[in-house]
Formats: structure tokens, sequence, C-alpha cells
């Protein structure tokens, strides 16, 4: 049995509705839940794009067009995922040294005044 905490995920309205109407509050919410999605739509077509590419390849016969086109997919899948990675690991260092390394830079709030 695997247990754990998930530490990405939709996040739920909250507090941010006061008496039905949404406040500036919410807007933590809906970008957070925007930059979510965007990167789990990201990764998955990089995923895709690695099967793809590799479907290609080995469909390809040994035609030289064919494997030169299943190298493009694959050449562009990694460069994708290598983009993706180190922009996650870019702010997670920026993260580390300007912002005492708290996670806050993956979370959008709006400071109270």
């Amino acid at each position: 049995m695997v247990s754990g905490v998930v530490l990405a995920a939709v996040n739920d309205w909250g507090d941010c509705v006061v008496d039905g109407v949404p406040t500036l509050k919410c807007l933590e919410v809906v970008i957070g839940n925007i930059i979510f999605i965007s990167s789990t739509v990201a990764i998955l077509v990089l995923f895709a794009m690695l099967i793809v590419g590799g479907i290609r390849f080995i469909w390809s016969g040994g035609n030289a067009d064919k494997l030169k086109v299943a190298r493009g997919t694959l050449t562009y899948a990694f460069i994708g995922l290598l983009f993706f990675v180190g922009a996650y690991l870019l702010l997670s260092i920026v993260d580390v040294l300007f912002l005492g390394g708290q996670g806050r830079i993956f979370r959008f709030e709006i400071p109270e005044l």
C-alpha cells in the first residue's frame, strides 16, 4: 500500500469567495490551477511525442527519410523535456537562494495589506 502527500493538485476555492462573490484572492487559485494544468498538459504532450517518435523509428524500416523524421521527433521531444526540467530546476534554485527554500515560488500569492 502506497501512502504519501500529494503536493501538486488543482486547488479548491477555499475562503476567497465571500457571500457567493469571488474576490481578488481567487486570482491566486485561478493562476495556480492554470500553472498546474499547463504543466500536466506539457508533460503528457512530451510523453506522447516520445512514444510517437519511438513508433516512427521502429516503423521506418531502414528508410532514410522516415528515420530522419523519427530522429527529428525524438530530438525535439527531448529538447522540450530538457527545457521543462531546466525551467523547474532554475525556479527551484531561485527559490532556495532568494526565498529561503520554502517553495513559495511555486505558489502564487497576493500579499495582504
